[in-house]
């Protein structure tokens, strides 16, 4: 298999390491194969939709999620490098309340497989990056949820980057861990 998947805290959110093939040229790997995948998560899986942003540094996005067209996403960085954050919001799970974070950059090129269930973020710590995620349904703005960043309940122990993070207006009045919705 040309992936590694390893396991989080949070051991059904997965660290996804590509294997990266180079030489003096340069390098390739499989951004994505839908059998080696589907093996590594232990199911098959179908995306519906890409999603590219370019965020510059400072830049906070999240904790996003939908009630309805519940979106599972695997995600990675081909441009610069962010801490990414799911937070485990399924009430039946040994993990819920529980959140992990992982520095994912074009450098490492690892990517992060986030089930449904989970609120996601992330923090960008290089001058700019280019996010790509793909998810297992659209976009449902009508069930689209948010909790707030620096939720005290959570405690994200966002790494420190010299300034305070940069939030759309969304963002910065997003739930709080005890008001917000759950699964």
């Amino acid at each position: 298999m040309p992936i590694t998947a390893t396991p989080t805290a949070i051991p059904d959110v997965l660290i996804i390491e590509p294997k990266v093939f180079g030489d003096d040229r340069g390098w390739f790997f499989e951004s994505f194969n839908e059998k080696d995948f589907s093996a590594a998560v232990g199911r098959q899986i179908t995306f519906v939709q890409d999603n590219h942003s370019s965020s510059k540094k400072g830049v906070l996005r999240g904790l996003h999620y939908q009630m309805e067209q519940t979106q599972a996403k695997l995600v990675r960085v081909c441009r610069g490098a962010v801490f990414d954050v799911a937070v485990d919001l399924r009430q039946s799970s040994n993990t819920y309340g529980k959140w992990v974070g992982v520095e994912l950059s074009a450098e490492n090129k690892k990517q992060l497989w986030i089930p449904a269930g989970f609120a996601h973020g992330f923090l960008v710590l290089s001058d700019e990056a280019e996010f790509l995620y793909k998810t297992t349904d659209y976009w449902h703005a009508a069930s689209e949820q948010c909790i707030v960043w620096n939720d005290a309940t959570l405690n994200i122990q966002w790494p420190n980057i010299g300034m305070e993070p940069i939030l759309n207006l969304k963002d910065a009045a997003g739930f709080v861990w005890d008001k917000s919705p759950k699964f």
